[in-house]
């Protein structure tokens, strides 16, 4: 498919149009778009942008497409990815600020927000299968995410000394296992 500042400015436009409840549930709509429909990055690319993304401050879908625009057209696919997928939020806030007093009192207005509502745990559902697959490979990643649940669950520690202590568990176990498999070919 083309890569032209217009197709990827629409394409994350769209995305941005159905980005309902934030970055974690932009990654399904990145895989169905870029990876399944366009082809333009690779499953395991956005999987790696998209990690990158929620350890960065600012908002994961921005900091996503900003990556994936980068590979695409450098500097220039960035600015358009970026501009597309905050778009349809920016004329969204616009627009339902100016009459949000007055919807919100209507019955079928807090139906509405429901259904998002319902929506957004289905997208996210989806956005955990898909990291899962690309994430829990063996048993040392399962013994993390557990350990890391639980923190979570059974604590009060801040998520981001919960991603720390992850990204530790990372590195010493990278650094373990180097050299566990240096010693092999020895």
């Amino acid at each position: 498919m083309d890569k032209t500042f217009f197709s990827v400015f629409k394409t994350f436009f769209k995305i941005g149009l159905l980005l309902l409840g934030g970055g974690y549930v932009i990654l399904p709509l990145l895989q169905s778009e870029l990876v399944d429909k366009k082809k333009w990055i690779t499953s395991d690319e956005l999987v790696q942008y998209y990690a990158i993304s929620t350890s960065l401050p600012g908002i994961i879908a921005a900091n996503t497409a900003i990556f994936t625009g980068r590979k695409l057209l450098k500097t220039k696919g960035a600015i358009a990815a970026l501009l597309g997928v905050i778009l349809p939020a920016f004329i969204a806030i616009i627009l339902l600020a100016s009459i949000f007093n007055e919807i919100v009192r209507y019955n079928f207005v807090k139906y509405m927000f429901w259904g998002v509502g319902i929506g957004v745990i289905t997208l996210l559902f989806l956005a955990v299968a898909e990291m899962w697959k690309k994430c829990i490979v063996d048993k040392f990643s399962v013994a993390v995410y557990t350990s890391c649940v639980l923190l979570a669950l059974l604590t009060d520690m801040s998520p981001a000394i919960i991603v720390i202590f992850a990204v530790v568990l990372g590195i010493v176990h990278a650094v373990f296992f180097n050299k566990k498999q240096e010693q092999k070919y020895d």
